[in-house]
């Protein structure tokens, strides 16, 4: 089967199809500071949206894989006037929605809405930046959650693997 067309109203977003592997670095007021593991990858079926995976991984001081840590899935749809929703959904028991804009190939993000189940941690607020720079992916996020205020939590740089 041929792969289909990238949607006219994915232009903005385009460049962040494929697949993204690298390292960063997390943190937050009640955890310590660590370091992880990512891959992302951003699909579309012709359609005007993109689908989305993150999963990370806790690495040790050398690098390695210790644990499994966060997973994501969600779309992100591509507006008139370069404009950004993006539906998120995390095995926590939260869901976020994100709005935002594209500027050349910088995205920023806030919440609009986050949804959480009875047994989900306290989290409020989230705001994401991404960027093409030197062709990697960089981003980061701070989060607003257990009683603090939106706070640097992770940051990462990926390399386009596919």
């Amino acid at each position: 089967m041929e792969e289909p067309q990238v949607h006219p109203d994915l232009e903005p977003i385009a460049f962040l199809l494929g697949r993204w592997e690298g390292a960063g670095v997390g943190g937050y007021p009640t955890i310590e500071s660590f370091n992880f593991g990512q891959e992302i990858e951003f699909g579309h079926n012709g359609k005007p949206f993109l689908t989305y995976v993150s999963r990370t991984w806790l690495l040790d001081q050398d690098g390695n894989r210790v644990r499994p840590l966060a997973t994501e899935s969600g779309y992100w749809r591509a507006l008139p006037e370069r404009q950004l929703e993006v539906v998120l959904s995390h095995p926590t028991g939260i869901v976020e929605i994100y709005v935002g804009e594209v500027v050349f190939h910088k995205i920023d993000l806030r919440t609009d809405v986050v949804a959480r189940t009875v047994t989900a941690k306290e989290y409020t607020a989230g705001r994401r930046l991404y960027g093409l720079v030197n062709g990697n992916l960089m981003w980061a996020y701070d989060m607003a959650a257990v009683g603090h205020p939106l706070t640097s939590h992770m940051s990462a740089e990926l390399k386009k693997v596919g």
